[in-house]
């Protein structure tokens, strides 16, 4: 009721008759060898559908995905099952691309999408990692001249500490934080 999309991904997708070209371009062994089965090859291909709609990476996809319930639904999991890990996507990814199957199987998903009056779009999750931003210590002689599209004259002879300042940058101040201006004024904020 609130919109989710990946509700209406389910209702509307039939991702089963996705399996017969996703195990013939992965073209898995029979596992008569031993080793670890691999994960089921719909549930990593809704794996990439999430991923690919909310433009994530692998590692940010794991989290997510052990992270939010909507995704874990969509998705088939309980909160006990065992998530694929981001390497596990990302080698899944490179086996579909290998095969040159990943554009015809996502051309099929969209051309389903389009067929049931839905538009598919991407990037509604912001994948972002905060860093912070040095600080500048500009002068305000420094900050005149870079309002100004000028580098300041003490800077043009030290190309390491031109380097390391950010020119294009603005600066903004709390109003306690700012300065009285030399004829006892505060600036606006």
């Amino acid at each position: 009721g609130l919109g989710d999309q990946l509700e209406a991904f389910s209702r509307t997708v039939d991702f089963e008759v996705f399996r017969p070209d996703l195990e013939k371009a992965l073209a898995y062994s029979d596992g008569s060898k031993g080793g670890r089965p691999p994960f089921d090859p719909v549930l990593m291909f809704k794996i990439l559908v999430i991923q690919t709609l909310n433009n994530l990476s692998d590692e940010r996809t794991e989290y997510l995905i052990n992270d939010r319930l909507s995704f874990m639904r969509f998705l088939g999991l309980g909160l006990s099952d065992r998530v694929p890990d981001a390497k596990t996507v990302w080698l899944f990814r490179e086996r579909l691309a290998q095969a040159g199957a990943i554009e015809r199987l996502f051309d099929r998903f969209d051309a389903t999408l389009r067929t049931a009056g839905y538009l598919p779009m991407s990037g509604q999750i912001l994948d972002a990692t905060l860093v912070a931003a040095p600080k500048q210590r500009n002068t305000n002689a420094e900050k005149a001249d870079l309002r100004a599209g000028r580098i300041p004259e003490d800077w043009q002879d030290k190309p390491a500490k031109l380097s390391h300042k950010d020119r294009h940058a603005r600066w903004t101040l709390k109003f306690t934080k700012a300065k009285r201006q030399d004829d006892g004024t505060i600036p606006a904020t």
